[in-house]
């Protein structure tokens, strides 16, 4: 591919020089990496009405497939992307894509709940392998514009998310469970392209200061740093808190609270996860104009009133909430990763990796937890349990500024 026989950028790029074909192409290539990566994992929750269906799950087991998943995909990114930000790996972006996609196969053809969770482990390890790498390349891309790289990365995955049910719809839902081995084929595609991209890594490694030991220049203390963290922290939970209650049962909801149909659900579902696509890739340039924080403190906070809303309107309102909802939540993780990068700097691999970790993290236990309050309560309690979330955007208020000194 191209890509890979590129001439080498320079280290400090200009902000004009993003432009290039050059950025442009392998900020274009990790995209669509990650969006395929997450369009496979977007298969899983995509066919837990089919499964609960073969298998007798209950919605405690549902939740236990997505918290098997979201573990190991956030338990491993962290470190992985401390080791990388002191020993870059430009392999790992093709094996993590590798082990995806043996997990991919092995639930085209699994018997069991036990298979079904070793399955979902796979895949969620080749998750924590390629965040890190990836998300360091998109920066290293990026000709100083950080928030655009990040959200553009960021978009990718977001599409693969969104078209991912709508795929499963169409090839998994009407035909059953083997056909999900088809996306092996995304999985393939993927491994060319993150190879190509991994040669392009290694050959411009020499010319780039990817370890520790950058100086901060933001002027805030230690413990100034470590408080931030913690509040982007929190600001996080409440986000993918609230995110996971969508991704694993929007369909249940609707299904049960209007009488939807399994395919119509994946549509309402796929518009959530399309709203959230568009939010993700604004939210980066916007950050890079006005500032992180604006945009954190709007994104969270300011989702509040529709979130609130949404639990008592009928289903013309509920989809045009749940769009609006996507939007406005998704514009904040960009930005979050961006911010944090700049208070920690030289850590790019070690941040990305814990924020995915988190995201995926909390993703995981808010679908575990929330599948159990669904069994106890009914799955409409939880709708109206997780409108109040977003009120946790108020601790942005604590968000230092982080602009050079």
């Amino acid at each position: 591919m191209a890509i890979s026989n590129a001439q080498p950028v320079a280290t400090t790029a200009s902000p004009a020089s993003q432009g290039s074909p050059l950025v442009l192409r392998i900020i274009g290539a990790v995209a669509l990496a990650h969006l395929i990566n997450d369009l496979i994992q977007a298969v899983m929750p995509a066919i837990y009405p089919m499964l609960k269906a073969n298998y007798g799950l209950t919605f405690t087991q549902v939740g236990l497939i997505t918290l098997t998943f979201q573990l190991t995909a956030s338990l491993l990114q962290p470190w992985v992307g401390y080791y990388t930000d002191r020993r870059p790996q430009p392999f790992l972006l093709p094996a993590g894509m590798v082990c995806t996609l043996v997990g991919i196969l092995m639930m085209s053809q699994v018997s069991s709940f036990g298979l079904i969770l070793l399955a979902s482990g796979l895949i969620g390890i080749g998750s924590s392998t390629f965040h890190p790498e990836a998300s360091r390349v998109a920066r290293l891309a990026s000709g100083g514009r950080y928030g655009l790289a990040q959200s553009s990365f960021q978009v990718g995955g977001n599409a693969g998310t969104a078209f991912g049910p709508l795929l499963a719809a169409a090839i998994i839902i009407p035909y059953g469970q083997g056909n999900v081995a088809w996306f092996g084929l995304f999985a393939l595609l993927a491994l060319v392209v993150l190879y190509a991209i991994s040669r392009w890594y290694a050959n411009h490694l020499r010319l780039h200061q990817l370890k520790q030991g950058q100086a901060a220049t933001h002027g805030l203390s230690r413990g100034r740093v470590i408080s931030a963290l913690v509040v982007l922290g929190l600001l996080v939970f409440s986000k993918y808190f609230y995110m996971a209650s969508f991704t694993s049962y929007f369909t249940f909801y609707l299904i049960e609270k209007f009488d939807l149909s399994v395919a119509s659900s994946q549509l309402h579902l796929f518009l959530f996860l399309g709203a959230v696509a568009a939010g993700t890739f604004f939210g980066g340039p916007i950050g890079d104009k006005i500032g992180r924080k604006a945009v954190i403190w709007f994104s969270i906070l300011g989702v509040a009133p529709f979130t609130l809303l949404l639990p008592h309107v009928d289903l013309f309102w509920t989809s045009v909430l749940s769009v609006v909802i996507g939007f406005i939540l998704a514009s904040a993780f960009s930005a979050i990763v961006v911010y944090a990068q700049e208070l920690v700097p030289g850590n790019v691999g070690m941040i990305a990796g814990v924020f995915f970790g988190l995201m995926f993290g909390f993703g995981g236990i808010g679908a575990a937890l929330l599948g159990h309050l669904a069994d106890l309560h009914g799955i409409e309690h939880v709708y109206f349990l997780c409108s109040f979330l977003p009120l946790f955007g108020v601790l942005a208020i604590f968000l230092p500024r982080t602009r050079k000194a």
